[in-house]
């Protein structure tokens, strides 16, 4: 959960935005230096008057500045490709569950089971229990087993939408008439908090997306739950 005048990212709860955190350090490092580097040779060249003849034309110098960006480059390149594939694979996912973006609110479906489905409204802010957040708590929860492959569907009924929760690493475009897909694993019990990341009109602000990750049992008995109601 992001917190006031906070400067970094959310908190990793899957092992996918572990791995994107470390490459954004890695990446952030690399800026530094060359962002020191540069710095550096800029106030060298202002505050003297000196002049190296041998920088003036050199071959070798040449050489290292052809070659030593393209280094930097590869080994940012080979861990972001890497990363890129790991959020890519889907592998034998225990859940999927079809994520529906309409104007404005979302709608779960949950294609293991015959009639497990609900509609995710935002809760108004004069309705809001002590302690809940402000444009971010919805009526219903997408409730998922922890420590299990999540598989995400995601499409939209009307116009563009965003299904993105920051603190899983996931964000995949809702387009109507396209089935997208997407995948996480909670590495935690909690609840994660996301909202709609493309602008889809007057109150795009106002559809939250509440992802809340339970030991299997509890999962197990809210799904029996939820049929029972259903069935009624």
């Amino acid at each position: 959960m992001a917190h006031p005048s906070q400067l970094g990212f959310q908190d990793a709860a899957s092992p996918v935005m572990e791995e994107l955190l470390h490459f954004h350090d890695h990446a952030l490092m690399i800026v530094f230096l060359i962002s020191t580097l540069v710095l550096y040779i800029i106030v060298a060249m202002v505050s003297t008057k000196l002049t190296n003849k041998y920088i003036l034309d050199s071959q070798e110098i040449e050489i290292i500045w052809t070659i030593l960006p393209a280094v930097i480059l590869i080994l940012i390149a080979l861990p972001s490709l890497r990363i890129l594939y790991l959020m890519d694979e889907i592998n034998d996912p225990h859940v999927t569950i079809k994520a529906m973006g309409h104007q404005w609110y979302w709608s779960y479906e949950y294609t293991d089971y015959e009639d497990l489905s609900f509609d995710s409204y935002m809760i108004p802010t004069q309705d809001l229990s002590p302690g809940q957040f402000r444009l971010l708590e919805a009526d219903h929860r997408m409730v998922v087993p922890v420590e299990s492959p999540i598989r995400i569907l995601v499409s939209a009924e009307d116009v563009l939408h965003s299904w993105a929760v920051p603190s899983l690493g996931v964000k995949m475009d809702a387009v109507p008439g396209r089935l997208n897909q997407t995948a996480f694993i909670t590495s935690r019990p909690g609840v994660y908090y996301g909202q709609c990341s493309e602008i889809c009109g007057a109150n795009h602000s106002f559809m939250p997306i509440v992802v809340e990750a339970v030991p299997l049992k509890c999962f197990e008995n809210w799904s029996s739950l939820m049929l029972e109601d259903a069935s009624l």
